[in-house]
């Protein structure tokens, strides 16, 4: 796709779902946001939030990165994007419920699980996915006895559920849930295949949506 093909995007856009949603954009601009829902996803090109989750403009507030990693709560005065959007959602817009939303055949999970081989020389993605480096911690025992596809599927979950635990690291997030007026939530999509999975923390299972 160029960016010639993109704004075409836009032009078709503009004359339809625009126009069809003036009235809503409207009073966006006149009310602000007030999005329920925090979805922190990863930036891979086939599974974007809103598309995924039908969602309309203004409904939710969205933070991707490689991986969909949340880093441990660390308030150290230096710029924390992920930290800083979270922050954003809870104290600012007072979302309910905050989405960690992996998916399957997650390229930065595949570098943190391979340790980067194959990848070329790189300066930042390296560092970042060995963020999520706990993650390798919630691993099921029998992890490299596993299909090269399972490995792929437990990595990408455990990925989910580490970031699922830093976000409770977070003092006003933790206060939120303890009080009842925020849950936090972890899920896998599968763009090949359309499946959902949802974590069960209780159960410690995942339950695929129907």
């Amino acid at each position: 796709m160029t960016t010639e093909r993109l704004l075409e995007g836009y032009r078709k856009f503009r004359r339809t779902t625009h126009r069809r949603l003036q009235q809503e954009y409207r009073e966006l601009a006149r009310l602000g946001q007030s999005p329920q829902v925090l979805v922190i996803g990863c930036s891979d090109s086939r599974v974007s939030p809103s598309l995924v989750l039908d969602a309309q403009p203004g409904e939710i507030f969205v933070a991707r990165n490689i991986a969909n990693i949340v880093p441990p709560h660390n308030p150290d005065g230096r710029p924390r994007s992920i930290a800083a959007a979270v922050e954003y959602a809870v104290k600012v817009l007072g979302v309910t419920d905050i989405v960690v939303k992996g998916h399957a055949r997650c390229g930065g999970v595949a570098a943190l699980v391979s340790a980067g081989q194959g990848l070329p020389d790189t300066d930042y993605l390296q560092p970042w996915v060995e963020v999520a480096a706990p993650a390798r911690k919630l691993f099921p025992p029998d992890f490299e006895a596993l299909s090269a596809e399972e490995q792929r599927l437990q990595a990408e979950l455990a990925v989910i559920r580490n970031s699922v635990l830093n976000l409770m690291g977070f003092p006003w997030v933790r206060e939120r849930v303890a009080q009842g007026r925020l849950r936090v939530h972890g899920w896998h999509f599968d763009f090949e295949t359309g499946a959902l999975l949802i974590h069960d923390p209780d159960a410690g299972t995942w339950q695929k949506v129907e």
